[in-house]
């Protein structure tokens, strides 16, 4: 293990150049470009909003803010369970021309992934700031801890799924359906108060419920997460990093030969 962030400190500079590839070329060709980054989380919300405050009334206070807290770092864990999933797919041909550690695919991906997200969290900010709903500052500082432990979570499911999909193509499908059922199994769309009582201990086993928890606690009931959630979240996440880490160096060996 130490050995592959040595190789991978190494190519840091190719990282970077992945990184800032795929930012640019994320929306290349649309005619709204890099503005889809706001524009996305922006739509799901309003669709979403309109379902629970209008339809299905949820009954929650500021409800759009309720759900757009917890909506954008959904999106990032969802794209490593659907486009992450082809990541090594798609870099077929480099992998087959030159040497480079496999493993800087999926840890560019989830890096430009998270810029993706800190740009969405500008969009929660101002809506904060207009509406005029306020921050608690100290509570503010929670949002680091939260966000690396995602960052790790995301970058070992980026590993599962890109190394398993290049030898079962079907993955990158069937992820699709994963990410919406696994959508409502976190408390994105609704608060933890819809789950029995009796259920929360299975319940929070879910890596992304006790994370969603931690962001909605910071951003919209404005205070520290509980260290309990931040624990669960944290060893989940260390623990898919690790079996990650082994799944993909295992598999990525016959890479080339498959692709």
């Amino acid at each position: 293990m130490i050995g592959k962030l040595r190789e991978l400190y190494q190519y840091r500079e190719m990282i970077v150049s992945l990184v800032r590839k795929d930012l640019k070329g994320r929306y290349k060709g649309s005619v709204l470009g890099f503005l889809w980054t706001f524009l996305n989380p922006l739509l799901q919300l309003l669709v979403y909003t309109m379902v629970f405050s209008v339809i299905l009334k949820s009954g929650i206070p500021n409800y759009y803010l309720h759900l757009f807290v917890a909506l954008v770092p959904w999106i990032f864990f969802a794209s490593s369970l659907t486009t992450g999933a082809k990541l090594v797919l798609d870099q077929k041909n480099m992998i087959k021309k030159i040497y480079f550690p496999r493993e800087v695919l999926p840890v560019a991906y989830t890096l430009s992934s998270f810029c993706n997200m800190l740009f969405s969290f500008l969009i929660i900010f101002l809506v904060i700031a207009v509406m005029r709903l306020g921050v608690n500052l100290p509570a503010l500082l929670w949002l680091i801890p939260v966000m690396l432990i995602q960052l790790v979570l995301v970058l070992g499911m980026n590993l599962i799924t890109s190394a398993v999909t290049v030898y079962i193509r079907d993955l990158e499908h069937i992820m699709g359906v994963v990410s919406m059922a696994w959508m409502y199994l976190s408390p994105v769309v609704y608060g933890i108060d819809f789950v029995p009582d009796a259920w929360h201990k299975w319940y929070l086993l879910n890596p992304m419920a006790p994370l969603v928890l931690s962001y909605r606690d910071i951003l919209y009931y404005q205070r520290a997460p509980q260290p309990k959630h931040l624990l669960i979240a944290a060893g989940i996440s260390l623990l898919i990093l690790c079996i990650g880490y082994l799944v993909f160096e295992k598999l990525q060996r016959r890479f080339a030969e498959v692709l």
